[in-house]
């Protein structure tokens, strides 16, 4: 079909759900289904492939519309169709990944959640940090709070100025943040593929959001600290009896370091499940063949019939090719595949659920090694004259034994087709591992063929490909030449998922690292405050490794009553996640073992410097007055 340039649209925004690169007009048929019979200008012939966009009347809510339309399409269509149909918001399009309608830019509102919840854990997580060094830290400014006290200062104007040191250091770490934030942006986009910005001061939004920041993890993560300085007693801050080390402040930062490493837990354990999935995915059986082969589309219009007997003799005869089929689409597809009413065995009314129907040839089943249980393979013909269907499909109509449909016709479009059932196909999942098995039906028919399949030798497969391009420009020079390797399209039905496993391993590091910074200052701060005591058990015969056993053991007991919290909350929630594949991995035990293990690992790395620093010290030294 020729078609003539009417305009140039304008270059479209990175950020919009609608990429147009070409538009053409609904009823110059572009498909070819027209040409070939196959559009119903009625009810019953409505295809997924095409959306419908209207303007809403003001005030007219969604509801409203729905109810009219569903009361249409009653009316419109045949007593024994069962179709639905309801309207969409524009502003829904871009957070419906199940729906979509047309977008290839969805993103789930609960994936944003997760991420929203990640983000503020570790802004926590850095809050308890600042929280625990400085109350620890405490009594290196008690003198500093006693002289103030003596010379007039209340507990309000104390805690105002530390509250104003916490306000500066967080000022600092928001600008420090936004120019970090502006050279990682780039790679964030490649990973996600979104067009993401950060204009400062081109968004009035983000500044307030920053603002709004800075003031609250300020007072997060400095009230707690000014009310600790502020109350000290000045007689006992000059005369240096300030306990640092009271029982209070101990169990509130034993507290904070628990909350810490739940977190950081909590992500360890959700990273290894999702990466656990998202192996699972890639290597679980599918019941075809996935591995070498490519698949080129094509326009029926320009082929139909006329081209495909002499594109696979042509391409069968090339050396690195092993099998070459023409079919609707490929034995898996994402949501993207046709549902369709039938009769049965003569049956007055429709079967009571609809089935997948895949066109293709009698090359389909030995390219992808799709295999039978019943009966025989599709006879070469380029109309349809009979049908294939899976064990689903069976067990759908109520049978036990597969041969059992052998022969029984099967009737579509008002009558149209009317054909029996050669075979019974052993199950394969013909659609993401997120959906369970469905009834399928696959029949010859060349005008509905969209692309060629194309089997390939693992061996030079880059000559290969060279070859199978030449044959296929010379076929359709008039064509942009293009082709797509299935396991590639199938990983790409789990793009969403590997995204999120990415996103949580970046998250997991970040927060192990911000909890063993914490810990790392907690555990220089307690080697400062005990250097008298260290100094007088090694006098006293101690080993340098039970001194380092006593820096250990507090921290590590710590960390094992965080991973006894962190368990249950791991499991529920991953556990929830799981839920929303039918296929999906059981979650092991070694799963928390190997979360809880990491956790212990990176916190003794984290001490050991200053646990060992401590015990190889001088006693002498550590013993001396100054």
């Amino acid at each position: 079909m020729v078609l003539k340039v009417s305009g140039v649209l304008a270059n479209i925004p990175a950020n919009s759900d609608f990429q147009l690169k070409l538009a053409i007009a609904f009823g110059t048929d572009f498909t070819g289904d027209r040409q070939y019979g196959v559009q119903n200008p009625d009810w019953n012939g409505t295809s997924p492939d095409f959306g419908c966009y209207v303007l809403a009347a003001p005030h007219v809510s969604a509801a409203e519309i729905n109810q009219q339309l569903s009361a249409l399409a009653q009316k419109m269509q045949s007593p024994d169709k069962k179709d639905s149909y309801r309207v969409q918001a524009l502003s829904d399009v871009h957070y419906d990944t199940e729906v979509g309608n047309y977008s290839n830019k969805t993103i789930s509102h609960e994936l944003i959640n997760v991420l929203w919840l990640i983000a503020a854990f570790i802004l926590l997580i850095a809050c308890v940090n600042f929280i625990n060094l400085s109350t620890a830290q405490a009594v290196n400014r008690a003198r500093e709070v006693g002289v103030r006290k003596v010379l007039g200062s209340s507990k309000s104007q104390l805690r105002v100025q530390f509250l104003i040191e916490t306000f500066l250091i967080v000022a600092g770490a928001v600008v420090l943040g936004a120019s970090i934030t502006i050279l990682v942006l780039p790679s964030l986009n490649h990973l996600l593929e979104l067009s993401l910005s950060f204009r400062i001061f081109g968004d009035p939004g983000i500044i307030l959001f920053l603002l709004a920041l800075t003031v609250v993890v300020t007072a997060l993560a400095g009230f707690y600290p000014a009310i600790v300085l502020s109350r000290f007693n000045p007689v006992n801050a000059l005369k240096s009896k300030f306990a640092a080390n009271s029982s209070k402040g101990i169990s509130l930062r034993r507290g904070l370091v628990v909350f810490q490493f739940v977190i950081a837990q909590a992500l360890i354990i959700g990273t290894l499940i999702i990466v656990n999935q998202m192996n699972f995915f890639m290597s679980q059986p599918l019941g075809f063949d996935k591995d070498a082969i490519v698949n080129l589309p094509f326009r029926p219009d320009s082929t139909g019939s006329k081209l495909t007997d002499y594109l696979r003799r042509q391409l069968g005869s090339l050396n690195g090719v092993k099998a070459v089929s023409f079919s609707s689409n490929t034995p898996v597809e994402n949501d993207n595949d046709v549902l369709t009413s039938f009769k049965f065995d003569h049956a007055i009314k429709e079967a009571g659920f609809q089935a997948i129907t895949k066109f293709a040839d009698d090359g389909y089943l030995p390219a992808y090694k799709l295999q039978l249980v019943a009966g025989r393979n599709l006879q070469l013909s380029n109309m349809t004259r009979e049908f294939l269907v899976n064990e689903s499909f069976v067990k759908s109509l109520g049978f036990k034994n597969p041969e059992a449909i052998l022969g029984k016709e099967i009737s579509m479009f008002n009558d149209l087709i009317k054909c029996p059932v050669v075979g019974v196909l052993k199950d394969f999942n013909d659609r993401s591992l997120r959906q369970s098995l469905a009834p399928l039906m696959i029949t010859t028919n060349s005008t509905m063929y969209r692309q060629a399949s194309v089997k390939l030798a693992t061996t030079d497969i880059a000559a290969t490909m060279q070859s199978v391009k030449k044959i296929w420009q010379a076929a359709f020079p008039d064509y942009v030449y293009e082709y797509r390797f299935l396991d590639d399209k199938i990983q790409n039905f789990y793009k969403q998922e590997d995204q999120l496993a990415q996103l949580y391993k970046i998250f997991s590091a970040i927060a192990i690292f911000l909890s063993c910074l914490g810990l790392y200052g907690l555990a220089s701060f307690m080697a400062a405050q005990r250097i008298k005591e260290v100094g007088i058990r090694k006098v006293l015969g101690a080993s340098a490794g039970s001194i380092v056993y006593l820096f250990s053991k507090e921290f590590i007991l710590l960390i094992g009553i965080a991973f006894a919290i962190a368990t249950p909350i791991a499991w529920y929630y991953m556990n929830q996640w799981l839920q929303d594949y039918v296929y999906h991995i059981r979650i092991s035990w070694w799963v928390f073992a190997v979360g809880g293990l990491a956790s212990i690992v990176i916190a003794l790395v984290t001490i050991s410097f200053q646990a060992i620093k401590a015990a190889v010290a001088n006693p002498v030294k550590s013993l001396r007055v100054d």
